[in-house]
């Protein structure tokens, strides 16, 4: 499916794997609307994505996000046909219905909403009993909420307008025709979860397992489901940790040995909105990476 001129949705996209998806997206074209919480560098990040290319992927100082420059494609042309900036923040949080609707109507006022990327997430660890005793039940409900219910409420909201859409392609020829693409985000702790990390590995185990019926629900409607898994990438979740601690995780992946770029996330977004046979299926991107227990 053909990038430029189209909407696209990308939650979590303040920093790191959003950040990165929204700024690639805009380099080919797109419309993009960063759904992300009131206190994320939303706007600057917005303003900075509409003032040129290259530019709009550095982000405010003192942020923690990734500040990769990606020059907008030459061959996706700025579509002059809408009076508002191409790219928008709308500060809201994934578990709320309203919030998501907003994020979502202001994507298809920019065009024809035709993508999302949900990377919102929290990556909660905490033992199930510690020394303190047994995980407060509060905390595990917060990383289902935010993680899994959160992704599905994106997902749902967004494939509603999505069917609303005349699809690309030719329908009358079988398998041609296209209205959109989910991409939900996973990790790799859905299948290699470690110590601790039990209501993160559920949160994103469910992500998985709902990638497969939700693409078969929405097949009739030309709408893809994919996940990606990644492994350890270089995110705001890891920068806070000290430098011989990122070192130690990048040199456990296999190769190539050290932490992800979120551009290489953005890189195989960009490749599934692009490849139509994609669907239903959950991705690992990590390196060749085995999570061991702890």
């Amino acid at each position: 499916m053909i990038i430029n001129g189209c909407s696209a949705l990308v939650t979590g996209g303040a920093s790191g794997l959003g950040l990165a998806t929204a700024t690639a997206l805009h380099a080919a074209g797109a419309h993009v609307v960063l759904l992300d919480l009131p206190g994320a560098p939303g706007e600057a990040i917005a303003d900075r994505l509409n003032a040129g290319a290259g530019a709009a992927a550095h982000v405010p100082a003192g942020s923690s996000a990734s500040t990769t420059v990606v020059p907008r494609d030459p061959a996706a042309p700025i579509n002059p046909g809408t009076s508002h900036p191409r790219a928008q923040f709308v500060p809201g949080d994934v578990t709320s219905a309203g919030d998501v609707q907003a994020a979502v109507d202001a994507a298809v006022l920019l065009g024809p909403l035709r993508i999302v990327v949900n990377c919102a997430g929290i990556a909660p660890g905490a033992r199930t009993v510690g020394r303190d005793g047994p995980m407060p039940l509060a905390d595990f409900d917060r990383a289902i909420r935010i993680n899994l219910v959160g992704t599905f409420n994106v997902t749902r909201l967004a494939a509603a307008a999505m069917m609303k859409t005349a699809p690309v392609g030719d329908p009358a020829r079988q398998g041609a025709a296209e209205r959109g693409v989910i991409v939900n985000t996973a990790s790799v702790a859905a299948f290699d979860g470690q110590i601790g990390q039990a209501a993160y590995a559920a949160s994103k185990g469910g992500v998985a397992a709902m990638t497969l019926p939700l693409a078969r629900e929405f097949a009739p409607s030309f709408i893809r489901v994919m996940t990606i898994a990644p492994g350890t990438f270089d995110t705001p979740m890891l920068q806070g940790l000290p430098t011989a601690v990122r070192d130690s995780l990048g040199a456990q992946v296999p190769h190539p040995s050290r932490l992800g770029d979120p551009a290489e996330y953005a890189s195989l977004v960009r490749h599934i909105v692009d490849n139509p046979m994609l669907n239903g299926e959950t991705i690992r991107l990590d390196g060749a990476i085995r999570m061991q227990p702890k």
